[in-house]
């Protein structure tokens, strides 16, 4: 069941007070590294119930006035045309969706850095195009030892080679369109090449997880862990901030593992460190807005076992390799769970048992769990919409609301025109054709209304489903797992 555990209100109160608090730490000049995403953060939502996908931005829209955007994007990244999976665009692409995403929300973008230059024409080209854009963009450089040779870093060879960010405002946001862009070297570069011009300014991290005030192995940071088992992010109990305050604070890996380094450039740069452990870098609220633990808790293990499901299903794909799925199944046990737990899966599959066929099932958010089966008009997905919105709408199982003689000529179209090979009505198709008939049919024109009501609901499907289904699901606001089996 859908139960609201996260209290979004008190979220965008006490966080957006909590980073000025750090602005005014620092003499009113704050790099904010910004890790995860800003807007469209549906882990986050996912696994506490009541978050909105837009918080962070929201919250931040509280200090635009004093706000400016950095845009990170490596240089790498842009030679290798790396794709964003969750929008299916390149990163060099998304940092321009981004940039109008930002200024469409009154947020001043001020430039584009792009990192790990080391002369690639492909970043020569994109430079020229943002400037051509009347966007500006800086280069920072390759350094050799990168993180570990202080000495080098911290000199004019180092830090001081990089182009200096012309910034104007207290505080600065400094995002990338994905993990391992080179965020936090700019960040840091900055107060290297501020301090040389006798500006005094602030580092700080903005990531929702792991949420260090929670458990290590409580779900919301276990779930954490499996949607970062590509990166093998592991939860660790931040060391330094135990010593500093004999206090338990949960961290990851690459934050401790670059401390030590941290704190090294901080004294090189200031002369002293004003962090005591990686934990007092981070400005995260999230612990305290939590208002239902046990509705969290649910949701991050159902998110731990949908991550399971999508590794399996990118490794049959050929996307990944077994190493993820390994370490998601490790997760497991940690968490004291098995697939069993999500409810869909054991009820998609019974359905499968009882007829052969691949088969869907839905978790409503009063708990009611809906299941469908493929048919030779619909696929299982399609036939589960038809199923959970007639369930929501009060009508009748037996009524049809797409008649076979209007589903029969599209699957035509499809197979003798388009070349499908599937003729089975696809998700996207059904809700195009309910809409056709909802101007002359009261059922199909309720059952549509529904469709707002499978937001934060749980689907499994027992077949891998199509590029276009997926994405209806998650248009929907849908939580979808799939077992690894292609349809045939």
């Amino acid at each position: 069941m859908n139960r609201i555990g996260f209290d979004n209100d008190k979220y965008l109160k006490i966080q957006s007070e909590h980073i000025k608090e750090r602005i005014a730490k620092f003499g009113n000049k704050l790099y904010l590294e910004l890790g995860g995403k800003l807007f469209d953060d549906h882990h986050a939502s996912r696994v506490l119930p009541g978050f909105q996908p837009d918080s962070k931005l929201r919250m931040l829209s509280q200090l635009s006035d004093t706000a400016e955007i950095v845009i990170v994007i490596s240089a790498v990244d842009i030679e290798k045309n790396k794709m964003r999976g969750d929008l299916g665009i390149t990163y060099d692409e998304d940092v321009l969706r981004l940039r109008s995403e930002f200024q469409n929300r009154g947020f001043l973008v001020s430039s584009v850095v792009i990192t790990h230059y080391n002369g690639q024409s492909s970043a020569d080209a994109y430079r020229a195009r943002l400037e051509r854009m009347g966007i500006k963009a800086y280069f920072h450089y390759t350094i050799e030892g990168y993180p570990h040779n202080v000495a080098l870093i911290d000199s004019d060879e180092g830090f001081g080679k990089n182009d200096y960010v012309e910034t104007t405002r207290p505080l600065v946001i400094v995002t990338a369109p994905g993990p391992g862009s080179g965020k936090m070297a700019v960040c840091l570069s900055q107060l290297y090449n501020e301090h040389k011009r006798n500006i005094e300014a602030g580092y700080a991290k903005f990531e929702t997880f792991p949420v260090w005030s929670l458990p290590l192995n409580h779900p919301v940071n276990i779930a954490y862990e499996a949607a970062t088992a590509d990166l093998n992010d592991i939860n660790m109990i931040d060391p330094f901030h135990l010593e500093a305050y004999n206090k338990i604070a949960i961290n990851y890996n690459r934050d401790i593992e670059i401390f030590p380094v941290l704190n090294a450039l901080f004294e090189g740069i200031y002369g002293e460190n004003p962090y005591k452990s990686p934990t007092d870098m981070g400005v995260n609220m999230v612990g305290f807005c939590i208002s239902d633990d046990d509705a969290c808790q649910e949701a991050a293990k159902d998110e731990i076992i949908r991550r399971y499901y999508t590794a399996l299903n990118q490794l049959a794909s050929g996307a990944c390799n077994d190493n993820e799925v390994s370490k998601i199944k490790l997760l497991f046990n940690q968490a004291k769970i098995n697939t069993d737990y999500r409810k869909t899966t054991v009820a998609a599959r019974q359905r499968k048992e009882q007829n052969g066929k691949p088969s869907a099932a839905i978790e409503l958010n009063d708990g009611t769990i809906i299941t469908a089966e493929q048919s030779d008009l619909l696929g299982p997905s399609a036939a589960l919409i038809l199923n959970c919105t007639k369930y929501l709408a009060g009508i009748n199982h037996e009524v049809k609301l797409i008649p076979q003689n209007m589903i029969e000529p599209i699957q035509k179209t499809k197979t003798e025109y388009l070349g499908s090979k599937n003729p089975r009505l696809h998700t996207d198709e059904v809700l195009v054709a309910l809409s056709v008939l909802s101007q002359h049919d009261e059922n199909c024109r309720k059952a549509l209304e529904q469709l707002p009501e499978l937001r934060g609901c749980q689907v499994h499907c027992t077949v891998m489903l199509s590029e276009v289904d997926r994405k209806i699901f998650k248009k929907l606001g849908v939580g979808l797992s799939c077992d690894p089996a292609k349809k045939k």
